[in-house]
């Protein structure tokens, strides 16, 4: 939980950052913002490729050689006097998280019985939220008030104590003899339409989300700080979606991903139908974000329990194919973004999330899935 709070601290702290960033380094905020668009790419690409090369390998030394990649990049981006360095070190955590992603549902949901994997899934996702909620905030006080470089150096002190423990702590075994390097109901076709499913969603989401700033001041007409105050709320309200989830997700495995998608898209039609109103605008902020970290959360799940090969590998691909959902999202919003203006990239991102329930619900006319054998012998 706090490796994962970690990363995702470090992924997207520069969003707070950005201005301070360009002031120090003299680059231009749309450069910095490559530091983002930049690690998400990287993110997407070498997940799958990375988790297939290291398949062998035993995961206690997997997750101590990604928290240590972390930990010395992140010194790195600290000290670091140019754009260039910057970039290079933010690219090589962008290559640890790939690896780390893909790892640590496997592992963790390992130790316990696979009667509560999904509990185990929602409380790893809710340490991840937690970093938008506590993470991302504190570290743009922090960097507002002492420099950019010391939030970014101080990522290296939660990532090392995670290092310790996992290293000293964690059983060492073949990553195939694990009770949860394989899924417990094998179906390609429905692996398929989940990764589907749920790049389209985050492509919807952050086709709108992207310029969420720019729609709660223009639109719903919020001052800066009233803006400040509802990005915070909206976390909250991603690490609530997360808690509540993961405590049904068990229960509710297949219907989770279509009830986390159809909540996204009913919060981003109504933020484009009735964003001008400004309390309306809140109902629907709380309900995207509540949908927003559920989505990646219950699709995490589905790989565990759907994928036909390993779920290391299943899961670097979940990963990859979300980043990859986000930055193509992004990309639409800002190519949308000077012909409707900002009301238009939430409708947008709605009926891509609307396209991504449809996908998801075809699951119900799936055929039997074939049945696979667990374990290193199979």
């Amino acid at each position: 939980m706090l490796a994962a709070f970690t990363f995702n601290t470090a992924e997207n702290l520069p969003i707070g950052l950005l201005e301070l960033i360009s002031d120090d380094l003299r680059v231009s905020v749309s450069s910095v913002g490559l530091l983002i668009t930049g690690y998400g790419v990287t993110v997407a690409v070498a997940s799958v490729p990375l988790a297939h090369g290291l398949r062998a390998v035993p995961r206690r030394h997997v997750l101590t050689g990604v928290l240590a990649a972390l930990v010395v990049s992140s010194l790195v981006a600290a000290v670091a006097r140019s754009y260039g360095l910057l970039l290079a070190s933010r690219l090589v955590t962008a290559l640890a998280q790939a690896l780390f992603w893909a790892v640590m549902g496997p592992v963790a949901v390992g130790l316990f019985p696979p009667a509560v994997r999904g509990r185990v899934v929602g409380v790893l996702s809710a340490a991840g939220s937690l970093a938008l909620v506590l993470g991302v905030p504190a570290g743009t006080w922090l960097g507002r008030l002492s420099g950019w470089p010391v939030p970014v150096a101080l990522l290296a002190v939660p990532g090392l104590l995670s290092l310790v423990t996992i290293a000293a702590l964690l059983p060492t075994s073949r990553p195939e003899e694990e009770h949860a390097a394989y899924g417990t109901s094998p179906d390609a076709r429905r692996f398929g339409i989940v990764l589907a499913a749920g790049t389209l969603s985050a492509a919807g989401a952050f086709a709108g989300f992207t310029y969420i700033v720019t729609f709660l001041g223009e639109v719903s007409g919020f001052s800066p700080s009233a803006v400040s105050a509802l990005l915070v709320t909206f976390g909250l309200a991603c690490l609530a979606g997360v808690s509540a989830t993961g405590a049904l997700l068990d229960r509710f495995p297949d219907a989770a991903p279509a009830t986390a998608m159809a909540t996204q898209a009913v919060g981003m039609l109504g933020l484009y139908a009735a964003g001008a109103r400004p309390a309306v605008a809140v109902v629907f902020l709380v309900l995207m974000g509540g949908a927003l970290g559920p989505v990646f959360m219950t699709t995490q799940n589905a790989m565990l329990r759907c994928a036909p090969g390993r779920t290391d590998l299943a899961l670097a691909a979940n990963s990859g194919c979300y980043n990859a959902g986000i930055a193509a999202g992004a990309a639409l919003g800002s190519l949308i973004l000077p012909h409707t203006g900002v009301r238009g990239t939430f409708l947008a991102g709605a009926l891509l999330t609307l396209a991504a329930c449809t996908v998801l619900l075809t699951t119900h006319r799936r055929t039997k899935p074939e049945r696979y054998e667990s374990g290193p012998n199979r």
